[in-house]
């Protein structure tokens, strides 16, 4: 579709400021006055666009990156957290420049850069340029498909001289560069499993063979939560008690309180009833959020790019500008990045790296043809190649919901998400609050037979936590 008349015309308006500001310039330099820089357009109007603003733009082209880089989902938070703080740093500048305030304080660094009129497009320059820079330097393996989108939003190449790429955009990319250089993202060291009833083991059995989990060193970002987070003081900063206040493992499997919970994941995730589990409690709806929720395998945006769409949804929905979007998205995606180092401080850096509901329950002799609902798109039932306790998925989804309910000042709002998960029954779900929406990701991972329900609650009190921290550090109201 094309954009709004009252923005092709503010565009026009703009283009006629430019050639007058140009044409003032050669009178200037034909006078004999010096000028340090003269600014040029990158180009005389932007293509017709789908998506109007280049916020949700260029998260769109994150997600569809995401999607084919695949990976785990704590490398996929932080680039977001990356890009989005960057965007929103950018924007900043922006109305600081062209706009004389800002009403939030920037993440690093807002940048009142050089320049004495302002450009054609320059808002969506700036946010365009800062945000291809950072996604390039993030995922150089995806510079063709990154390129081709540059190309389709400004109808020019990206290697094209801009000088908003000295004024502002270089040090927008620059900085948030800096400040996650050596964060730890890249520790490779190999994790070596407990090796005892209890603890995490790869989980492929003879009826159940997942190649990509077969050993300990196969275990996904297993000392992520080491990583430098975004806002948090670090990854154990909101450890929560249980099932680590058990001790040892042997301690636990003694509890009352672990047999309960196997017993609910065991006969609320069964694929489908066996000899030792005949009947299975669960709805055909809660099976369906349990896929609605899923997106676990690579080619889906995973929990992140889910947790994002349904921000741009809301936000289209409640017609954001461009600075509203930058905000929004940022603490978005740094509550994202937080919770995901957060809880795999949890998975594997406390005492406790609890096995899946399949080890339970298998290996305790409970029933041994048990597996849980998850499955392959070709029919392989797998489960994820790391701890239980606590629940990514959770801990995501609380962050995301506390950040959204404390942006729009009330939790009671109505909205429809959609899902990437190609073996959902259903694309789309509808909600009456961000908390209902948080809370139904959660319990689904119990119905997908992968969790325990301590590791979904005590997922949305950890994912809750970061978001307040969140928002009563990072960019406040000014």
């Amino acid at each position: 579709m094309t954009m709004p008349t009252k923005n092709r015309t503010g565009r026009a308006e703009r283009s006629k400021r430019w050639r007058r500001a140009l044409a003032a310039a050669a009178v200037l330099t034909a006078a004999g006055t010096t000028l340090t820089a003269v600014p040029q357009p990158a180009h005389a109007a932007l293509p017709p666009q789908t998506i109007a603003d280049p916020v949700h733009y260029w998260n769109d082209v994150f997600m569809n990156v995401i999607r084919r880089e695949g990976g785990g989902p704590g490398p996929m938070a932080r680039s977001a957290a990356m890009l989005n703080a960057a965007i929103y740093d950018a924007e900043s500048s922006y109305q600081l420049k062209w706009k004389g305030k800002i009403t939030s304080e920037p993440y690093i660094h807002a940048e009142k850069y050089a320049g004495w009129v302002e450009g054609p497009d320059e808002e969506e320059r700036v946010v365009g340029r800062t945000a291809y820079n950072v996604l390039l330097g993030l995922y150089p393996g995806q510079t063709s498909y990154l390129d081709a989108r540059f190309r389709e939003r400004f109808g020019t190449e990206p290697t094209g001289f801009d000088l908003l790429d000295t004024t502002v955009v270089g040090t927008m990319v620059n900085q948030m560069r800096n400040a996650r250089n050596g964060d730890g993202s890249d520790n490779d060291q190999v994790y070596v499993a407990d090796n005892k009833p209890g603890a995490w083991r790869p989980t492929s059995y003879p009826d159940m063979v997942d190649p990509g989990c077969t050993q300990d060193s196969q275990a996904v970002t297993p000392f992520w939560g080491k990583v430098k987070p975004f806002a948090l003081t670090s990854g154990a900063q909101f450890r929560p008690p249980t099932p680590g206040m058990y001790g040892t493992y042997e301690n636990l499997l003694a509890s009352d309180a672990y047999k309960q919970q196997v017993e609910v994941a065991r006969t609320a995730g069964a694929d489908r009833p066996t000899a030792d589990t005949p009947v299975i409690n669960r709805t055909a709806d809660q099976e369906a959020a349990a896929w609605f929720w899923a997106n676990d395998l690579d080619g889906t945006y995973k929990p992140p790019g889910q947790l994002l769409q349904a921000t741009r949804d809301v936000a289209t929905q409640r017609k954001l500008t461009t600075y509203e979007n930058a905000r929004l998205f940022a603490l978005v995606s740094i509550a994202l990045a937080d919770a995901g180092i957060a809880v795999r401080d949890v998975k594997f850096l406390t005492p406790i790296d609890l096995w899946r509901p399949v080890s339970a329950i298998r290996e305790s002799g409970l029933d041994p043809k048990w597996k849980p609902l998850l499955k392959t798109a070709s029919g392989v039932n797998v489960t994820p190649c790391f701890p239980a306790w606590a629940s990514g998925h959770a801990t995501f989804g609380a962050a995301w919901a506390g950040v959204m309910k404390r942006y729009f000042g009330n939790d009671n709002v109505a909205f429809t998400m959609s899902t990437d998960e190609p073996q959902s029954p259903v694309k789309y779900r509808s909600f009456t609050s961000f908390s209902q929406a948080a809370r139904e990701d959660a319990q689904s991972r119990i119905w997908l037979g992968v969790h325990f329900p301590w590791d979904a609650e005590d997922g949305l009190v950890l994912g809750d936590k970061i978001a307040n921290y969140v928002w009563t550090t990072r960019l406040r109201s000014l």
